[in-house]
């Protein structure tokens, strides 16, 4: 393959091009390219495909292979230029061989739907444009011949830039504009309009000034200009403590590499995040708000298609979205901040399974830009990373504001539940008198609870029997808004029975609490404080997010109960109190990342809590006080939680300090699931490589989720390349049977 290389057939050399099909098929054919047509790797191409007509992409320039026939020829090229420049089909090729996917797959991924897809284009609008102005006495007489022409001439004057789209100007307006335009007066242009996501989304953005840096950060700032005079830039960590200031670091580097004339990528974790970041660069950027596009999957395939070709065409200079954003495809790229570098939601969940932060990091490489890693609680992997001098480290360790940390209290749950004698209590005696005097003082606070819905589950006391998911091996979480009982694995719902289900007991009771429950409880303990939910239930509405963020912002909320959805990433100054209500919920589950995950999130919503002028207390409400992560959470100590977690690791050979790897079958039948993994269980044993651990058939942990039963395979190397490699090479020589679907995921973030 000859990839990114310009042939012409015109200069007598004949050259073929492999095409990959658009469509669901992953079809790739090999096509001659006519005399006289010029194609590039990444080119989009129209191709005859048996009787029919087919659009793709070029994936490479090929030599003219021997054959007894001959191939049907390209039709037409598209686009002239490329849409995949060759940094990013040489990233897709790395992709496709790290992760063990197709580079099809990959290419997907690169060139999304909306800008494969002929359907859609950019949206166009007829404009009226004001050639000439009649003088006084034309217009008089025109006043009283054509009383329409008279207006629209009159609005037109009075236009910025003397123009105005043809809808604005009112019904029947065709027509005189016909007969203006017949005249010489005007002309009707046809011009593109931008289908601009955040339109509705934000409010008016008010320009922002940069801010006067400390010391720390600084320094930091300083260390990423010095990383953009470097031929090959190293990349850099920053680790600083919440509320330490990154973001004024961020913008104010976006701001030299702006200056250079090179362009931003900034990724963010989660969708959620997408406004705020918005907001802040186009308020920092105001002068220039319309050169800041926005990538991600929740736009619609118009806007997705406008903000793509805006970003090719270097109309966007700031990129700002969640992981598939890294494959923008900005030119001249500078530079590249990845927010919150340790979220696991940059982990791709279907093929191509790659990591946001990691292909970051590639793209960085290849396209020789300064990259900047964020978090107050870096993953171990890149902190491993700065250990073995691959990335500079850089530290905040003080608040931009000059503030102390916030006040971390543990609480005993299970000294609460036995002062009660009724069982665990929700809120504690210590974190419901604390809610009381926020309210007493006109300050607001926040309650963290990773677990959505009313109640975790419906159980009979007098049987046992819980209902459960028909299709997923977990229990049905009650939901009162709905009075529905829902799983939160595949979405499936069910009415909720007045009786049992098995022993027809009446007594059925609710088990567990969910963000629901808190918010009923909390307006009986608190009925004076105005009260809000943030969770995937009460944000279904469009901007919602938005609407209700900013009304805590106004302080028109006391008090704010959510999920993961407010654990990072918000600066609200007058919020005093945080209150984690259970601290356990993910540390006792079947993964080696449980404890550095439990210590990430504390940590980080314990940061929302004295962000302003007034001290914060943060209170942990656990039935595992002496946990490690709980405590090194309390203390802010992430070197702390760090080395003992290394060590752990190290032991084990866990990453970072290999690689892990998951092999997952799944199919409707149980039986059929579990022999296809034990027959590539004994194929992988055979001439397996001695570095790598190829650990046992197991049922997942979650052993039923969408109606499929799942088995797994768990193995480890400290090089990911030949465990790829000899995988696949099994993978490609077994045949599975059509209802069983095998997964590879490499660097695997979720064993569930």
């Amino acid at each position: 393959m000859r990839l990114g290389r310009d042939w012409r057939a015109g200069h007598g050399e004949a050259v073929n091009v492999r095409v990959l099909i658009d469509g669901p098929s992953e079809l790739v054919f090999d096509y001659a390219v006519p005399a006289g047509m010029s194609v590039r790797a990444g080119c989009r191409v129209r191709v005859p495909l048996r009787r029919k007509h087919a659009t793709g992409t070029v994936l490479a320039v090929v030599e003219p292979a021997q054959a007894d026939f001959g191939l049907r020829e390209v039709e037409a090229l598209i686009d002239p230029e490329p849409l995949v420049t060759p940094a990013l089909l040489r990233m897709g090729e790395w992709i496709a061989g790290y992760y063990g996917c197709g580079i099809e797959t990959v290419i997907r991924s690169l060139l999304p739907e909306a800008v494969r897809s002929e359907e859609n284009s950019a949206k166009t609008r007829r404009v009226a444009v004001l050639v000439k102005s009649p003088d006084a006495e034309a217009m008089e007489k025109l006043a009283r011949r054509a009383p329409r022409q008279h207006v629209i001439l009159s609005i037109l004057n009075h236009a910025p830039e003397n123009r105005m789209a043809v809808t604005e100007l009112g019904e029947g307006a065709n027509a005189a504009l016909k007969a203006l335009e017949k005249s010489g007066l005007v002309r009707i242009e046809t011009e593109e309009v931008r289908r601009d996501p955040e339109a509705e989304g934000l409010d008016e953005v008010v320009g922002s000034s940069p801010l006067q840096l400390n010391e720390g950060q600084q320094a930091a700032l300083e260390a990423i200009l010095q990383s953009l005079e470097t031929e090959t830039p190293m990349p850099i960590l920053l680790l600083g403590v919440t509320g330490s200031g990154k973001t004024e670091v961020y913008l104010q580097a976006a701001q030299a590499v702006l200056d250079r004339g090179k362009t931003v990528l900034v990724l963010v974790p989660e969708i959620s995040l997408t406004p705020q970041t918005v907001r802040r660069f186009k308020s920092r950027f105001a002068a220039m708000q319309d050169k800041v596009a926005v990538l991600h999957s929740h736009l619609s395939q118009g806007e997705r298609f406008d903000e793509w070709h805006r970003i090719r065409k270097g109309e966007a200079r700031i990129v700002i979205g969640a992981r598939s954003a890294v494959f923008a495809p900005l030119p001249d790229l500078g530079l590249i901040l990845v927010d919150e570098e340790h979220e696991n939601t940059y982990k791709q969940e279907s093929v191509p399974r790659y990591h946001g932060r990691d292909v970051a990091v590639l793209r960085a490489s290849f396209e020789k830009c300064a990259i900047v890693l964020g978090s107050a609680t870096p993953s171990l992997e890149s902190w491993h990373n700065t250990q073995s001098k691959k990335y500079q480290v850089v530290r905040l360790d003080q608040r931009a504001d000059g503030q102390s940390m916030p006040m971390v209290r543990v609480v005993d749950m299970r000294l609460e539940a036995a002062k009660r004698k009724g069982g665990p209590a929700m809120l504690s005696d210590k974190l419901r008198s604390a809610l009381e005097q926020r309210l007493e003082k006109g300050e607001q606070s926040i309650l963290f609870l990773n677990r959505r819905g009313f109640a975790r589950s419906l159980q009979c006391p007098q049987c046992g029997h819980v209902c459960q998911c028909p299709h997923c091996a977990v229990a049905l979480t009650y939901h009162r808004s709905d009075e529905r009982l829902v799983c939160h694995v595949c979405g499936h719902q069910a009415i909720v029975p007045r009786k049992c289900p098995e022993c027809k007991d009446p007594a059925i009771i609710l088990q567990g609490y969910g963000t629901q429950k808190v918010e009923e409880v909390l307006a009986k303990v608190l009925p004076a404080a105005k009260i809000a939910r943030i969770d995937a239930d009460a944000m279904r509405r469009k901007h919602a997010l938005r609407d209700t963020l900013n009304a805590f912002k106004s302080h028109k909320i006391d008090v704010l109960i959510g999920t993961q959805m407010i654990a990072k990433g918000l600066h609200f100054p007058n919020v005093t109190l945080v209150g984690i209500l259970n601290a356990d919920l993910g540390l006792h589950i079947p993964d080696f990342r449980a404890g550095e995950r439990t210590f990430q999130l504390i940590t980080q919503v314990a940061g929302r809590a004295g962000r302003g002028d007034l001290i914060g207390e943060v209170i942990v409400q656990t039935f595992t006080p002496h946990s490690p992560s709980i405590q090194f959470a309390r203390r802010h100590d992430f070197d702390g939680f760090s080395e003992q977690e290394m060590e752990f690791r190290r032991q084990f050979g866990f990453p970072p300090f290999g690689h892990c790897a998951v092999l997952t079958a799944r199919s409707n039948h149980e039986r059929r699931a579990e022999f296809t993994l034990q027959t590539l269980h004994l194929r992988l044993k055979e001439d397996l490589p001695s570095d790598i651990t190829l650990g046992e058939v197991l049922p997942s942990p979650l052993v039923r989720a969408h109606g499929q039963y799942r088995f797994q395979i768990t193995l480890r190397s400290r090089q990911a390349r030949p465990l790829t490699r000899h995988v696949q090479a099994v993978l490609a020589k077994t045949s599975l049977p059509e209802d069983v679907t095998v997964v590879f995921d490499m660097d695997a973030q979720s064993f569930s």
